[in-house]
């Protein structure tokens, strides 16, 4: 199955509260940070919400 690489680039400061409670799930804590998620449709939706503040790659 695909997968995602969700990478920070921007900071939460100044965010509303769903969004930086959905870059923790998420799995990202500071810019810069990088995760490797299954490509489903609950953790689109989740990148969708913060797309802003992170980039997205599909991997083999």
């Amino acid at each position: 199955m695909a997968q995602l690489k969700v990478q920070q680039l921007k900071s939460t400061i100044g965010c509303k509260a769903n969004q930086r409670e959905t870059i923790r799930s998420l799995g990202l804590k500071r810019i810069g940070d990088v995760v490797v998620k299954e490509d489903r449709p609950e953790i689109r939706g989740m990148v969708h919400t913060v797309r802003h503040l992170v980039t997205v790659e599909e991997v083999e």
